[in-house]
Parts: structure tokens; sequence; C-alpha cells
């Protein structure tokens, strides 16, 4: 496989920005100096704990213990190879990419994922150009968009909208000529292929036809599916004809349940005062976008799952939800609620008072932007939803009406980790109920107990080291930060000093090899010196922290007096036993023991001396 430039490498990190990489999955904000914060992308927390220094290209998590730099980042978020990450990060942000011998990757090297997020690209524009073509299928959609559907021609170029022809596609010709491989051609789920069909032009039969198209972009603002509208165009011979939106099937870069629309763009939008607003479908959400509510997303045709809240949560807590307000309605919302809770989300409830049903949609089309201010003021808590969904008339509702709606809260209530929010959930349902708020802390406390589930919040995951502070990992620490001294410790510690049984000994074996050699690369250049992905955490969150010492010549010789001793006092204990022990058969000689102790004892005894370094 092409091997890129250790030097494109470099001149990446240098000219793309880590806080501008990291900004696409995480929401950051100041953290004093140089450092942003946010909520950590690898494990589920409600305070942020992952820190980001743009200025040493490094971020770390206090919380997890996850580090790296810029490419990591994208390895580990993205599930990518090197060459992936670095090919990604290139295409994003303009940087050319350079290989050894001069050869890019071939098409059978590049990635499958690669390969399929190519072909939604060029899937997204091609689909566009029908939408916008002067012929009767594009004279058609248009129509439909501006006047069955009543969205503007802008708002169609900014989401890249699109139609599938009726007819012949040139779709799938479009590909072949630029030589995609066969698996990501099969898997990208834009064609019907026979399953041990040569794939030839004929073979391709799409997916999609008369149907109006709309890009699915993940949070990062990557198309990976679309979501076909029915229309008059959309021909009998079609398998789903009568399913009004048909989605992409799930591939290896689209997973329904993974992500929402218009996430990458309301991501960048919310913050005090501005929650997510969750509709049911992506033209609700487009809606919204139209007429200024521009945190609106939507599920793509599922009901929400966790690892959609969990996306959710990176960004902002608060997300207020427009269902419809019928059973069907309620019935989501309810199942939504323990979710929320779980993952520590705020929630609220839009509705119009007096409406039996509201479209949002409409409502938006006909008022809009007036009209959210006009929800907001009549929104529902969590509880008091769920409380008037489960008893609407607790007035005239029965003691066995109250109990079982409150057995109902109080299994909502218990996905809440907190006791504090546990505790404030129970007193504002007890009063939405009308019970004693004693009796229903009572009944929840046997609640509990009989569920056999604790209130207490379980901890989060301890940060996990790979290395205690040993003295390889104060050394390391000093030749890291302080790289003048690098030399001068390879010249007076020897090799076999060193435990290399932990990653920190490992690479100060390495490093101090590399300055003994007069070939140290500098640390911002340690790449090919780095060959497990332990071994990159651990120089990345070195690299983050900043030395808790202003002394690094006094750090190294305590770190070089402490190897010694570790080195040398296990032998000179051993010699004290046989000295102690020796008899007539003994094999050891007393006279060499002695000399040997007392050159121990002298060696442990001098002072090390490292040379100063101005």
């Amino acid at each position: 496989m092409p091997v890129i430039k250790p030097t494109c490498v470099r001149d990446l990190k240098l000219r793309v920005n880590l806080a501008d990489v990291v900004s696409r999955v995480v929401t950051l904000r100041k953290a004093g100096g140089s450092r942003l914060k946010g909520l950590c992308p690898f494990h589920n927390e409600k305070t942020p704990s992952f820190h980001v220094d743009s200025d040493k290209g490094f971020y770390k998590c206090f919380g997890c213990g996850k580090a790296g730099d810029i490419i990591s980042f994208v390895r580990e978020t993205e599930q990518l190879g090197f060459t992936e990450a670095v090919e990604a990060i290139g295409q994003r942000f303009n940087v050319e990419i350079e290989y050894e011998q001069g050869s890019g990757p071939s098409r059978e090297e590049r990635s499958l994922r690669q390969e399929i997020f190519e072909i939604h690209e060029l899937a997204t524009e091609h689909y566009h150009q029908v939408f916008r073509g002067a012929n009767p299928t594009g004279d058609y959609l248009r129509r439909y968009w501006v006047e069955q559907r009543r969205f503007t021609p802008e708002l169609a170029e900014e989401f890249k909208i699109g139609g599938a022809p009726t007819g012949e596609d040139t779709l799938g010709a479009q590909l072949l000529k630029r030589h995609f491989s066969e698996d990501a051609l099969r898997q990208c789920g834009l064609f019907f292929i026979r399953e041990h069909s040569a794939l030839t032009l004929h073979a391709l039969r799409p997916r999609f036809r008369g149907r109006l198209m709309i890009p699915i972009r993940d949070h990062q603002g990557r198309v990976v599916a679309f979501t076909a509208r029915q229309t008059e165009l959309t021909p009998e011979d079609d398998p789903a004809r009568e399913a009004k939106y048909v989605n992409s099937p799930e591939t290896p870069i689209f997973t329904k349940g993974n992500l929402l629309f218009n996430l990458d763009r309301a991501r960048t939008a919310v913050g005090e005062g501005k929650p997510f607003v969750l509709v049911e479908g992506q033209l609700d959400a487009l809606r919204c976008w139209s007429v200024g509510l521009k945190t609106a997303i939507a599920p793509q045709g599922t009901s929400i799952t966790d690892t959609q809240l969990v996306l959710l949560r990176r960004y902002h807590s608060q997300v207020e939800c427009f269902f419809d307000s019928d059973s069907a309605g309620q019935k989501a919302a309810l199942r939504f609620l323990p979710m929320a809770l779980k993952a520590g989300i705020e929630a609220r409830f839009l509705r119009q008072a007096g409406a039996a049903k509201v479209d949002p949609d409409v409502l938006f089309l006909e008022r809009g932007l007036s009209a959210y201010d006009e929800l907001k003021q009549s929104s529902l808590s969590a509880m008091a939803y769920a409380c008037q969904s489960l008893l609407p008339d607790p007035a005239g509702a029965t003691s066995e009406q109250k109990s079982r709606a409150a057995r109902a809260i109080m299994e909502l209530i218990t996905a809440a980790e907190s006791e504090v929010a546990q505790s404030e959930f129970l007193r504002e349902a007890a009063g939405h109920l009308r019970i004693a708020t004693g009796a229903m802390a009572r009944d929840f406390q046997q609640f509990k107990t009989h569920r056999g589930r604790s209130p207490v919040a379980e901890a989060p995951n301890p940060v996990v080291r790979s290395d205690s502070p040993t003295p390889e990992l104060h050394l390391l620490m000093v030749c890291l930060h302080f790289e003048q001294m690098g030399r001068p410790i390879s010249a007076v510690l020897p090799h076999d000093w060193i435990d290399i049984s932990h990653p920190a000994g490992v690479l100060l074996n390495r490093f101090l090899a590399e300055f003994e050699h007069a070939s140290w690369p500098g640390r911002d250049h340690l790449d090919d010196l780095l060959e497990t992905p332990e071994e990159k955490a651990l120089v990345a969150s070195l690299l983050f922290d900043t030395p808790a010492f202003d002394d690094p010549h006094k750090v190294a010789t305590e770190g070089l007096r402490l190897l010694r001793t570790r080195a040398l006092e296990p032998r000179l204990l051993q010699i004290e036993l046989d000295l102690a022990n020796h008899h007539a058969d003994s094999k050891s000689d007393p006279i060499s023991l002695l000399k040997e102790r007392s050159e121990l004892q002298r060696q442990l005894r001098q002072p090390l001396a490292i040379p100063l370094v101005v």
C-alpha cells in the first residue's frame, strides 16, 4: 500500500488546527490560555473533561484518559486507518497528500468506507443536477418543491435537494467510469444488484426512481444516505411504489439509528437559550430551518435511540420535542423520556394550546418563527408531559388510577442516574398527579427496592493509565518537554537500568538511543518512533500536560538515582545473603563477593552528575 511521506504528515499537523477538526464532533468552549474543553466523544459524561490544546496540537480527556493528536482523533472518531485519516483531513482542509515514490493509492487500495463516501458525494451532485435540469423531470420536481411543498429554490440549493430520474439514469455509468471497486458499488445502497451477477452497467438497477431526493448527512456533514420522497413520477413498477418515503439501506457508512437529520448544521446553532428542537421528519426540519429555527433535527424514520441521544449530549443538554399530540405521538414521547433522563438530557415538550393535532410543516409555513415562540410559552416539562399523558384528569381520577400512573412515572424516574434529579422529578410529579409528596417518595423507595436498583449514580469509568508515576515516566517527561536534557541523560544512564516491561520504559529506552546517536527528530516529529496506539496515546498525554516542575535537572537527577537504586540494590542484597550463608562447598568466592559489594556500595554513594545544559 502506498506510504504517505513523513514530511507531508508533519506539514498537515502544522497547517490544520486541531480545534477545527475536533469542533466537527465536539462543541468546544474556552478553558483558559490556548485550551478549549467540551464533552468527551469517547465516553458518556455530563461534565466536560475533554481538553484540546491548539498550540501543542494535542487533546486529552481527564475522564477516560484518551489522548492524541489530530490524526488519532480522526482515526478514533471515524474508525479509519492511518492513511485514510490523513487523506480525510487533507481533503477537508485542502492539503495535498504526497506519497512515497510519487504514487497515490489505487482504487483497489482505498478503503471501502472512503469509496462509499465519494460515491455519495457524486450521487448528491448527480441528483441535484437532475433536479435543476431543463427537462420534464427537472421541471416537475422544481414545481413540486415550490408549489406543493412550498419551499424556496434557495433552500433546495442550500441542502442540495435532488431528483431521481424516472427512466435511464447515468449515475451507474459515471461510477463505473471512475473505476470504483465492485464491493463499493454493491454496498453503497444506491442500486439493486443480483448477488452473483457480473457487475456491468445493465446490472446496476437504480434503487430510487422518480422521487425527490433528500441527502442525509452525518454530524460531520458528509452525505451517507438519502431519503426519497414519492412523487407522481414514481413508476408503477417501483418495488416500494406505495411507500411515501424510502430510505437508503444500512451500509458501512450509514446506520439510521446512529445519526439525526440536520445535526451537522443544528449543532453549531445550539447554545444558552437555544436548545435542539426534535421534530418527526426531514421535511419538518427543513421547514423549521427555512423560517429561521436553525436547531431543528429529526430521526431517520425510526424511534429515537440511545446512540442518537448520546450524540446530542455532546453538543447541548437541552432538547424540545415537537411530537404529534395524538396517541402515537404520546407513546413515542413516553418511550423517549427514560432514554433522555438516562442520557442526562433536559427535555421539554412543545404543544399548541387547544390544538388536537399540529403539523410542524404547516404550522411554521403559515405562521413562521412566531409560532415557535407561542409553542414555548405553553411547553411542558418532562414530568408535566408524562403526568398529563398518563393521567389527563387527576382531579377526577380514582386512587387506583393515580396509583397506576404514579407507578409508570416511577419507572421513568429510575432512568435518571442522579438522586437529586430523582428527588426533584418525584416532587414535581406528585404535584401534577395530586398525590402527597411524602407518600410518593415512600412508594418510590419501595419501588426501587423491589426492582433491586440502586439510586446511586454509577461513577464514571476511572482513568486507566498504562503507566504509574515511575522514574521512567518522569525522565520521559523531561526528555519531551526539555529536549536539551536528552543527550546528557543518555550519556549517564545505562540502558539495562530501564524497565522495558511497560510503555514508558520502552519509549525512554528508544528515545535515549536516538539522543545518544544524535538522531533525535524533535518532539513534534515522533510519528516514526511510535509503534503502537498505547505509545502514541502516552506521548500525546505527556505532551499535553504542562510539567509540574521548574527544575528538569533536579527531576532527571532524582529519576536516575531511583533507577540506579532499583537496579543495584537487589544484587547488593543477594550478595549479603550469599555471604551470610556461605559454607565450604559454596561455589561463590567470598573475596569476589566482598569486592563486588564494595563496588556497588561505592556506586550507590556516588552523586550522579548530569551535565547542566544552558
